[in-house]
């Protein structure tokens, strides 16, 4: 009966099997997990209400959080139920679904920052022609793009799964279903398998931040000809909470998932993952709060009139 369930299930080690750590960690995990709900769905609403935010950076912003809430929400409890449980098990079928979230969710969350980057090109670089560009069918379009991306990235990875076999080893020495963590699990060699998700990765990474990048050398270029000093803080200063979070989530990504295999450790995997899955959906909400006087005073307004 044990066997029987062990090719049904992949064990997850969690994070420590210490009691006393599991506490710390179960307790830190939970009351992260619901501040990153509150505070992204705080942004939401924000949003939503407030008239002084219905433009396209906002729009932008909003939809970032939704996908931080879809992440966290991806991982942490089901890390939260791994470090508790007695049986640290996870269905093949719930394994696969959690990887296919983290891949879908990750890939539009970088295609949504690049939009965000083409909003700011287009405000610094073109004011006069913004609201033309940058209407809400267009910046639908960008979002319902990087959903498809997203989604088709995921199941490009993600199917191919389907035809492995998994006949040794079901431990995986992690708090979460991860590909390469599933991969390295497989007695069907999954050569293949590691070529396609490094070729499909790096395209989907190199796109994206190539988007990114090219963005603010344009926006770079405009703020240096700006003769007024004010000035060029000001139009700086609107761009460096996207840029505070694209670096956080951009450099824990791609060391993660593409860094070679000779500098890899089960520690250094979960210290980066905790940062992506777990810190970076609470931290990007508290960014975009801090460094935005527009979103602060909305913020306010909405708890004031709540109280």
């Amino acid at each position: 009966m044990e066997n029987q369930t062990d090719r049904h299930h992949f064990s997850l080690t969690g994070l420590s099997k210490n009691l006393h750590l599991q506490i710390l960690f179960f307790s830190l995990f939970l009351v992260i997990y619901l501040l990153t709900l509150l505070a992204n769905s705080l942004i939401i609403l924000a949003v939503r209400t407030n008239c002084h935010l219905q433009n396209p950076m906002y729009f932008f912003l909003s939809h970032l959080s939704f996908l931080d809430v879809c992440f966290s929400s991806s991982t942490v409890p089901e890390m939260l139920k791994i470090i508790v449980a007695k049986q640290k098990t996870i269905s093949i079928g719930g394994c696969f679904t959690q990887a296919f979230l983290i891949l879908l969710l990750a890939t539009t969350e970088v295609f949504i920052l690049s939009s965000m980057a083409y909003d700011r090109y287009t405000a610094i670089c073109k004011p006069l022609h913004y609201t033309e560009i940058m209407n809400i069918p267009f910046c639908q379009k960008l979002v319902a793009t990087a959903w498809v991306i997203g989604l088709l990235y995921a199941l490009t990875n993600i199917l191919p799964l389907l035809v492995l076999q998994f006949c040794g080893s079901h431990i995986i020495r992690h708090f979460s279903c991860e590909l390469p963590s599933i991969l390295s699990l497989s007695c069907t060699d999954t050569y293949m398998n590691k070529v396609l998700f490094f070729i499909s990765g790096s395209t989907v990474g190199l796109v994206s931040l190539s988007l990114t990048i090219l963005s603010y050398i344009h926006i770079i270029s405009t703020i240096l000809r700006i003769t007024s000093a004010e000035g060029r803080h000001k139009a700086f200063s609107t761009c460096t909470s996207h840029l505070t979070v694209v670096v956080f989530f951009y450099g824990t990504g791609y060391f993660r998932y593409l860094r070679p295999a000779s500098i890899s450790s089960v520690i250094l995997d979960e210290i980066l993952s905790i940062q992506y899955c777990v810190l970076t959906p609470l931290l990007n909400p508290i960014i975009y709060s801090i460094q935005n006087k527009e979103v602060k005073a909305a913020l306010k307004k909405m708890l004031r009139l709540k109280i």
